[in-house]
């Protein structure tokens, strides 16, 4: 894009119109009926962004296109370098290293487990394996959201992998409080936030799950589930390093020589914000108003990405992306049951 006064114009008018659709969100998210499903400001601008794109999206200049793409891109990596405020290493060395094995366990096999199941038996493309992988593994959409820019996926293919994950992880978040008021897994408050916390997609699914089993429970999930969002950065560093090393195989028939390795810089300034954040240099008041710009910023990403979706897309992709999100579910509630139980176990002997 030519930095001429006209585009530049443009350019501002298709991010105010995101600002716009953004605040839209955060209100209505903020409503009671819909902060008590666990709906978080992201999910709500998504929807708005579909709903407005395959309905009056003609009625938008298409000079505003800049701009939406910049909210994408741009805003997204910047959003995901705050992102690193949540949380502190503090918080990490908290859970003791049962909470961090679970973490670990639980983010790698995930995300393994996914990037197989994906293209190899739902046939599905790389980019929608690995982003609905991701927003399983680590943080739902968020995580979807930071894995797009490493992959250079298109829009619609983050649109379908956060509405898949959005649908399990709010599904999960009314589940586990049935299955632990019921005794069935016969676990303590500690041991459920464990497992909630290590198995559950969002933040905010993870404190309305562990919330009716008690504050314990709660304290433990928040802090597991956080550890998991640490995992983020390593995990789109290593995603880049691989991508980069395939993609210089590809182009030279082989490997040989040097690969240039491409490192994600927002994940690498992830890390420093969460040290950052760790050395409790920053006042609180201040964290807590980064936390909210990073929420809006977020939101800005993910409306954008509604509004370059069309429905057609959806039909295009068809069940499968669904059934994969399905399949990781199940492991999340079953296998995520298993590497707990093992974890402690072995951390008892």
């Amino acid at each position: 894009m030519s930095w001429s006064k006209d585009n530049v114009r443009h350019m501002l008018n298709g991010i105010l119109f995101v600002v716009l659709f953004s605040l839209a969100a955060m209100e209505l998210a903020a409503l009671p009926v819909i902060k008590n499903l666990g709906l978080s400001p992201l999910i709500i601008g998504i929807l708005i962004g579909m709903i407005y794109a395959n309905t009056l999206r003609s009625h938008a200049p298409r000079e505003w296109g800049s701009g939406i793409s910049f909210s994408a891109k741009t805003i997204l990596r910047i959003s995901v370098v705050f992102f690193g405020f949540h949380v502190t290493f503090q918080d990490i060395a908290s859970v003791g290293l049962d909470g961090i094995l679970v973490s670990v366990l639980m983010v790698t096999t995930t995300f393994l487990l996914g990037a197989f199941l994906g293209q190899k038996v739902f046939k599905l493309d790389r980019d929608t394996s690995l982003l609905t992988a991701s927003g399983s593994a680590v943080c739902g959409a968020a995580a979807v959201l930071a894995t797009e820019p490493v992959l250079k996926a298109e829009a619609y293919k983050s649109a379908i992998a956060v509405s898949t994950v959005v649908i399990f992880g709010t599904l999960s978040m009314f589940l586990y409080p049935i299955i632990y008021k019921t005794g069935i897994l016969h676990v303590d408050q500690t041991h459920f936030g464990l497992y909630a916390g290590g198995s559950i997609h969002e933040v905010a699914q993870v404190i309305g799950a562990t919330n009716p089993a008690g504050k314990q429970a709660m304290d433990v999930g928040v802090i597991v589930k956080l550890t998991r969002v640490m995992l983020l950065s390593p995990l789109l560093v290593i995603l880049g390093v691989i991508l980069s090393a395939l993609a210089r195989r590809k182009k030279n028939g082989e490997a040989t020589g040097k690969t240039k390795i491409v490192v994600p810089w927002f994940a690498i300034l992830f890390i420093v914000a969460s040290g950052i954040n760790s050395l409790n240099i920053i006042p609180k008041p201040v964290v807590d108003v980064i936390l909210m710009l990073d929420t809006f910023l977020l939101t800005m990403a993910m409306t954008a990405l509604g509004l370059e979706t069309s429905a057609a897309k959806f039909r295009q992709a068809g069940l499968r992306p669904f059934l994969l999100a399905l399949a990781l579910w199940v492991w999340l509630l079953v296998g995520g049951y298993g590497v707990m139980q093992l974890v402690t176990t072995v951390i008892k002997v």
